[in-house]
């Protein structure tokens, strides 16, 4: 093929999957009109390590605010790719509304100097970032931090360290930030109930560059810097894996190795325990670390960690240093996945279900915030929001609250029931506000070999191995590995909004195993959709600073950590719970042994059993808004 005739295709593929090859360079002119462009600025740190950073900042002699977002991902402006163009994007949108918007690399990562781990070292990167920042002359001393997932965690814990020209942060996606917030001990969405989120492992194949990778000197200069950006931009070229069939293998410890991965810092990671003391040394935000910063979250319905972004939201409120910056805490949950927050449209699907026009106006929001904090403009677009804006499925709209839960929301108490058979959906698993009187427990075999398969749910960044959002559960319902209890059709409809806390009551055969939950709304031609997922490791019943192991014959009380969700449940709907002792790969599967099971290549068969009756009362209590 002739080279015209490969710049035709490529040009018409492009435009085809909304690509064009024509983006980058005009937005790039529109910003060179309005911006001046500084690119690989060797910002310094305390220790002397220098982070990359590119500056675009309005062509003006006043001191402008600025906005700032660092990140483990190449901003690289040269060459093709979705990104670059976007940072220009963002930085367009910035500058034309008199903001410096200054974009950073985390230690390690591409041009910028030093060793990388996950959030790097923000506790003095972030610090120091603020303090140069602040002192340019250019600047007036007000910065406000934006991203979403891996451009938004570290900004909870540089917070905690009131630098005074932190001005105010919009974090979006953020729970990989999230260490330990009241119940939840996710240290960053590594764990959840004790038990891997798979997730991370497909994300570092992915992120993490080798200890081997070679680097540029320290010292190089800015100008050479410029130079090498255009044809060398230190993005490693990572061989696509099938995660579908990756993540099955064993032990868990080598599945990076098994894919022949780059070899970094997953090996020393995931031996950690949920309690470990090195999740207490690094960027994650734990409840014990002051807080006061005026501050706009953006959660999602089927993101990875919705309940944990949510208490800590509430942690702030509740407890920020001064009760001033308690009132300053705004709230969004978005019925989207993982930071897809600008990709709602009049018929957003999430899955396999509509939840019809689920759009919001983000930039008038965000914009508005740091005009508000950062320019000292009292305007209207924050004076006239409220202080949580939460999308309800099912009724398919926005509603708003002072709190969450929303006002009105009131515990209701459904207890399990059967026969003894609750076994997949043609069981007679029931929800109702009775309890039997004489336990008849429901039992299963669950085999780590053959787990039940994650299919939809509350989830990120694991490759073609889970496909987030909300799927038609019948299928997976059919197996007898998976417990059905469902209320009957709804007399009148009923909106659910708040955490979901259970309490189940179990024996096993094993000295260790799992036990999954899943709240899901049935339509009355029977498709089942999820709404949110959770899951316990048993060893870690009694506290994450523990392990506990279980005797045959014993039966102990479960507490989940609790779910969350916005949901209208028509009259005709029915509630439904599922329970099982696997979502795999959404977690990792326990091999039933009382092992470590990170190193562990075999499992054993584990026969569980869940009670219910007076003596065992296993239940859900969901939040119901009376209105």
């Amino acid at each position: 093929m002739s080279s015209f005739k490969q710049y035709t295709a490529i040009v018409l593929i492009m435009l085809f999957f909304g690509d064009s090859p024509f983006a980058q360079s005009d937005i790039r002119q529109k910003l060179d009109e309005v911006a001046i462009i500084d690119q690989k600025v060797m910002m310094p740190m305390r220790d002397g390590v220098r982070l990359c950073t590119d500056i675009y900042r309005p062509r003006t002699d006043e001191k402008v605010p600025v906005i700032f977002s660092r990140t483990p991902y190449n901003f690289n402006s040269y060459g093709d790719g979705e990104e670059r163009t976007r940072t220009y994007q963002r930085a367009y949108e910035a500058v034309k509304r008199g903001y410096a918007y200054v974009v950073q690399n985390e230690r390690g990562r591409f041009f910028s100097e030093g060793e990388w781990d996950i959030l790097g070292t923000p506790l003095t990167d972030g610090y120091d970032a603020f303090t140069w920042m602040a002192g340019q002359s250019w600047s007036n001393g007000k910065i406000g931090t934006l991203g979403c997932s891996s451009t938004a965690e570290w900004q909870m814990a540089v917070a905690s360290l009131d630098h005074p020209a932190h001005a105010a942060l919009v974090p979006q996606g953020f729970g990989a930030g999230v260490g330990r917030v009241g119940d939840y001990f996710e240290q960053g969405n590594w764990y959840r109930g004790g038990a891997v989120q798979m997730l991370f492992i497909a994300w570092l194949y992915g992120t993490q560059h080798d200890i081997m990778a070679p680097k540029l000197p320290r010292g190089i200069s800015q100008k050479d810097l410029l130079r090498l950006q255009r044809f060398y931009d230190m993005a490693p070229e990572y061989p696509r894996v099938d995660w579908s069939e990756g993540l099955s293998h064993l032990p868990v410890r080598d599945i990076i190795k098994a894919a022949e991965g780059p070899v970094s810092i997953y090996e020393k990671m995931i031996p950690r325990k949920p309690n470990d003391p090195a999740w207490y040394e690094g960027g994650l935000y734990h409840d014990d670390m002051p807080y006061n910063k005026p501050t706009f979250w953006f959660v999602s319905w089927y993101d990875v960690s919705s309940s944990p972004n949510l208490a800590l939201y509430n942690h702030v409120r509740q407890n920020a240093t001064d009760p001033g910056i308690r009132e300053q805490q705004y709230l969004v949950i978005a019925p989207t996945l993982h930071c897809r927050f600008t990709r709602a449209t009049e018929n957003t699907v999430v899955g396999e279900r509509s939840v019809g026009d689920a759009r919001l106006n983000y930039d008038k929001l965000v914009y508005g915030w740091f005009d508000k904090f950062l320019k000292d403009e009292d305007n209207t677009v924050i004076n006239n929001t409220p202080r949580v804006q939460y999308f309800t499925m099912g009724s398919n709209e926005w509603q708003s609250s002072d709190t969450w839960p929303p006002q009105g929301a009131a515990m209701g108490t459904l207890y399990l029931n059967s026969s003894g058979n609750a076994n997949s959906i043609f069981g007679d698993g029931v929800l109702s506000t009775t309890l039997s009187e004489e336990d008849q427990p429901d039992t299963y075999y669950y085999d780590p070999m053959n787990p039940v398969p994650s299919y939809g749910g509350n989830v990120c960044c694991t490759g073609n191995a889970v496909q987030g959002g909300s799927f038609d559960q019948r299928e997976m319902e059919t197996r007898n590995d998976i417990l059905v209890y469902s209320t009957p059709p709804l007399t009148e409809g009923m909106e659910v909004s708040g955490f979901i806390e259970s309490t189940i009551y179990v024996s096993s055969d094993a000295k260790d195993t799992d036990f999954t939950i899943k709240l899901i709304d049935v339509y009355p031609d029977g498709r089942a959709y999820n709404l949110d997922e959770t899951i316990q490791r048993t060893r870690y019943r009694e506290g994450y600073d523990r392990e506990v192991f279980m005797d045959e014959g014993e039966v102990y009380k479960i507490d989940f950590t609790p779910m969350s969700t916005s949901n209208y449940f028509e009259k005709g709907h029915r509630i439904r719970i599922e329970i099982s002792s696997s979502n795999f790969p959404r977690f990792d599967r326990n091999l039933n042994t009382g092992g470590s099971n990170f190193d562990e290549s075999e499992g054993v068969i584990a026969k569980n059993s869940i009670h219910h009756s007076k003596d065992y009362p296993s239940q859900v209590r969901i939040p119901v808004v009376q209105k």
